[in-house]
């Protein structure tokens, strides 16, 4: 009876402990019940054939190999890339991880990264093949392909592309898709309708710079111009994508200006970048307006590691805030915008910690209604010292220029005003405007 006793506990205490073994083994995550869902949200944007990032996480086979620095990345929150300072302002853009997920894929790749049934995936999210918005009503492309050596500096590149649209065109979603990526430093995409006289002697759909250009309006039109913005594409920014009774207008008839700045890196290329659009099914109840505020003026010492600049501007007409877009180069260090109240008071709306190679958006999770009057502050801090592994030459005095071995600070800032305000209209000031 004692061994028959001795038997029976034994086996009890057996069953307890495969109980707790697979209990342990079940509370470890999986890929596809626990992980593929984090990227899915957080990561496939950037990790799929043919984005941006260099490898794909659609796929346990694909991930599996990155586990590891998968979890260091997301545990540094290097990944996904995020550069608000928490203290200021909440976006509807940020993508960063929350506690717990850190938390789950931390476990999934220390518990050796178990793939899990793939009955537990969560269906995959509908990519539009080459885009990150839907699927466009229309893509305009640069006509002619330009050339870019393998060293030097390359002089802004523009490209005048009829547009061909017989009717107005709202635009809701927008993406600028360089076919040369890894030369492009920035896009600006430039609307321009059919009565301006911007760059009215330069030559359509083939490839001209500033200099290339014979008349002296021209070439100063292509250094400075007012011109509406579509868009403005930068390493890893996002494209427009509005909500219902908000786009950009693209009048009849009008041209698409791209604005190029390529960067050598030993490797000859080809780019023809293009844009594509995705329309309102009806005209928007307001219209967005690109609007920015830049200091041109700017000299950063040799070796000034916190060197501050700074812009003002006053808002001539009732406006809603929508969004932020800081641009700086190599040595930016720190960005923020500000608001200042009518009793001198400052209010922080954005603190950047700055990343010249993830140049995002900020999208406000509340748009910001803001009075004609409004006064708005953009500073920009920089570092010029050897400390910054990025410096191209810390004895250096820095001044404003195209190249990245020069500097910028423009701050652009997405508005909303009615939808007949244009941008002229918009910088006329009325003594009484009205409310968006």
């Amino acid at each position: 009876m004692l061994r028959l006793a001795t038997l029976l506990s034994l086996c009890a205490y057996l069953g307890t402990m495969l109980f707790a073994a697979k209990n342990a083994q079940s509370s470890v995550p999986t890929f596809y019940r626990d992980v593929l869902p984090i990227l899915q949200q957080h990561c496939q944007s950037c990790h799929r054939p043919g984005e941006i990032a260099p490898m794909s996480f659609v796929t346990y086979e694909q991930t599996r190999p990155f586990a590891l620095a998968i979890r260091q990345a997301v545990a540094a929150k290097k990944m996904p890339p995020w550069f608000a300072d928490p203290c200021c302002g909440h976006f509807a853009n940020d993508p960063s991880l929350t506690p717990q997920q850190i938390a789950t894929v931390s476990s999934w790749a220390d518990g050796g990264a178990p793939v899990g049934s793939a009955q537990d995936a969560s269906p995959p999210p509908h990519w539009v093949q080459g885009w990150n918005i839907s699927k466009p009503d229309a893509v305009v492309r640069m006509p002619r392909a330009v050339s870019i050596p393998k060293h030097g500096a390359v002089e802004y590149t523009y490209e005048i592309v009829p547009t061909g649209f017989t009717r107005d065109k709202w635009v809701q979603m927008s993406e600028v898709r360089p076919s040369a990526r890894d030369h492009v430093h920035h896009a600006v995409v430039y609307i321009r309708p059919p009565h301006s006289t911007w760059l009215r002697h330069a030559p359509l759909g083939v490839p001209f710079t500033a200099s290339s250009l014979a008349n002296p309006e021209d070439r100063r039109g292509a250094e400075f111009t007012t011109a509406d913005l579509l868009l403005v594409y930068a390493p890893g920014s996002s494209p427009d994508r509005w909500p219902d009774g908000l786009a950009k207008l693209i009048p009849a008839g009008s041209d698409l200006v791209f604005q190029m700045h390529y960067t050598t890196n030993g490797h000859a290329a080809t780019d023809q970048t293009r844009i594509g659009m995705v329309f309102t099914k009806e005209p928007p109840r307001r219209r967005v307006l690109t609007l920015q505020m830049n200091r041109h003026g700017l000299m950063i010492p040799p070796h000034a590691d916190n060197f501050e600049v700074e812009a003002q501007g006053t808002l001539p007409n009732n406006c809603t805030l929508l969004n932020f877009f800081p641009h700086m180069h190599l040595r930016g260090k720190r960005f923020e915008y500000n608001l200042i109240h009518s009793d001198g008071q400052i209010e922080t709306l954005l603190k950047v910690n700055w990343d010249f190679y993830w140049q995002l958006s900020y999208k406000l999770v509340q748009p910001r209604f803001m009075k004609a009057g409004t006064r708005l502050q953009a500073i920009a801090w920089y570092d010029n010292s050897a400390h910054n592994p990025h410096n191209p030459d810390p004895n250096a005095t820095v001044v404003w220029g195209e190249q990245t071995w020069n500097e910028m600070m423009v701050g652009f800032f997405d508005v909303a005003v009615p939808a007949g305000m244009s941008k002229e209209q918009f910088f006329t000031r009325h003594p009484a405007s009205a409310a968006p």
